[in-house]
């Protein structure tokens, strides 16, 4: 595996998403080594109980790394982070909500997904596949698949979404 896709922290678990509720961050434990006779956390703000166990937020690297930023940028509206320097993060999938659900608006969601995608630099331009799951979709709500190929030349990342409209 290549570490080109880099590690970050573990907000989403699961990367079929349908709705919030699956998006939290997670602890998970480990045992802390020994270092010079002490026992303690080896990453600044981890907490170690008495039972020399460490508790710290859960890491994901490469593909589960790569599939969370692309939940994470088509979940954050564009233009949200703009205070924080990053004005065009994020997709347009926002403008959507309380639209009626025609092919029209399809093709808009379809659009700003693809779009989104492609300012992710890990990640070929073209997505691999894109396709609705209307079947699964509630009235007020859009699923889509979508698979990407990794810069790096890996086999495609395919998640899936439902997203409020």
């Amino acid at each position: 595996m290549s570490s080109q896709s880099g590690t970050d922290l573990k907000v989403i678990p699961y990367f079929v998403a349908h709705d919030a509720s699956q998006i939290d961050l997670l602890r998970r434990s480990r045992v802390a080594p020994v270092l010079r006779g002490v026992t303690g956390p080896e990453i600044p703000g981890a907490e170690a109980d008495g039972n020399g166990m460490v508790h710290d937020l859960d890491i994901m690297t490469d593909r589960e790394n790569l599939a969370q930023a692309l939940i994470l940028r088509l979940l954050t509206p564009r233009g949200s982070l703009a205070a924080l320097g990053h004005a065009e993060y994020g997709s347009r999938i926002h403008e959507l909500i309380g639209k009626l659900k025609t092919d029209t608006m399809r093709d808009l969601c379809r659009a700003f997904v693809l779009e989104a995608v492609a300012q992710e630099p890990r990640v070929e331009n073209k997505a691999v596949e894109f396709s609705f799951d209307p079947l699964q979709e509630g009235p007020s709500s859009l699923v889509f698949t979508l698979a990407v190929r990794p810069v790096n030349g890996e086999e495609p990342i395919g998640l899936s979404l439902e997203v409020a409209i």
